[in-house]
């Protein structure tokens, strides 16, 4: 599925008052293509790079819908141009597969402090004194959080193809969770929507889930559920052997993703302005938050989400303005 077109340059500067750096258009006539997987709530931080890219004078495509490894291989090759969901760590197996920094260009951080984990209803916590996924090898535990009647802890996973189901598979074999919990995988918007339900109705809830995303925004951690430590760190692939603990000596299980820019590296050294503009522009987790819960509030339509966007640069215009002119000057 494709993303409807965006407007012109010229609309975009009318409606928010920001110079279009007419001398210093360096992507003029350069085509873009970015893509992104079909998580919708990713078009927000996609889309705002898009803008950025335009003002350079870029011709931006609409945006590509496609499975993460699809996105790898497909800027890999040239098909297509950057992501701006790098998960970094945590799709490192894809990245590499892809042909790893040989064929991608990658420089700093778009957003920061990205974390992923479990977590139960905090009713169910501190009735059973759970505070440990390990302690879901305990089958009287486990059948708290069963949905469907085979004994199991119904597990909200990840879906195929993401990157955490890798990580999630391997943490059930690795604390011995295999023949208690099931790892449900499918439509993730579907299952957690499911659960929100469920924890309205008062019972028991786990899940795998992310930030940034809308869901910590309504099952709200320390409030309304409780994040699960694992036993101790253990992580598949490119990640093997590397640690999970937080500073505070908590282990969620997971690292603490940077989500990153990651361009065709072949076409970002003949584009040293669009290379710079990856490398510096910074989005805050809390913002994307703030749109994802906006979008399931039922502002979701492509419209709407070019609407947030715009509203964002228009709030943050000086720093905006910046970015562009910042790799405007790249490029001279």
């Amino acid at each position: 599925m494709q993303k409807t077109g965006f407007g012109a340059v010229a609309l975009i500067a009318a409606l928010t008052g920001s110079p279009l750096y007419a001398a210093d258009q360096p992507g003029k006539g350069i085509r873009v293509q970015p893509v992104q997987s079909t998580i919708s709530e990713e078009t927000f931080q996609t889309l705002l790079v898009s803008r950025a890219l335009e003002k350079l004078g870029y011709d931006v495509q609409p945006i590509r819908e496609v499975d993460y490894n699809v996105a790898y291989m497909s800027i890999a090759s040239g098909d297509a141009t950057f992501t701006a969901a790098n998960w970094d760590p945590l799709q490192a197996d894809m990245y590499k597969a892809a042909g790893g920094d040989v064929k991608f260009y990658r420089d700093g951080v778009y957003v920061g402090g990205a974390a992923q984990g479990y977590l139960i209803d905090k009713k169910t916590a501190e009735k059973y004194q759970i505070t440990n996924v390990e302690q879901l090898k305990d089958p009287e535990i486990a059948k708290l959080f069963d949905t469907n009647g085979d004994g199991k802890a119904d597990l909200i996973g990840c879906a195929p193809g993401w990157g955490c189901e890798a990580a999630i598979n391997h943490h059930l074999q690795a604390y011995g969770l295999s023949n208690t919990v099931e790892h449900n995988q499918g439509n993730y918007a579907a299952m957690i929507a499911d659960a929100i339900t469920r924890y309205k109705e008062g019972k028991p809830v786990f899940y795998y889930t992310w930030t940034p995303y809308w869901v910590s925004d309504v099952l709200v951690p320390g409030r309304d559920v409780v994040w699960l430590q694992v036993p101790f760190s253990s992580q598949p692939g490119e990640m093997k052997g590397s640690s999970t603990k937080l500073a505070n000596g908590n282990d969620y299980g997971f690292p603490v993703n940077n989500i990153r820019i990651a361009a065709n590296k072949a076409w970002a050294e003949k584009n040293p302005a669009a290379a710079k503009l990856f490398a510096i522009m910074k989005l805050p987790l809390a913002d994307i938050n703030a749109q994802n819960m906006r979008m399931r509030s039922g502002e979701s339509s492509q419209k709407d989400i070019e609407r947030h966007v715009d509203g964002w640069i228009k709030a943050h215009q000086a720093q905006f303005d910046g970015w562009v002119k910042t790799a405007a000057d790249a490029a001279r």
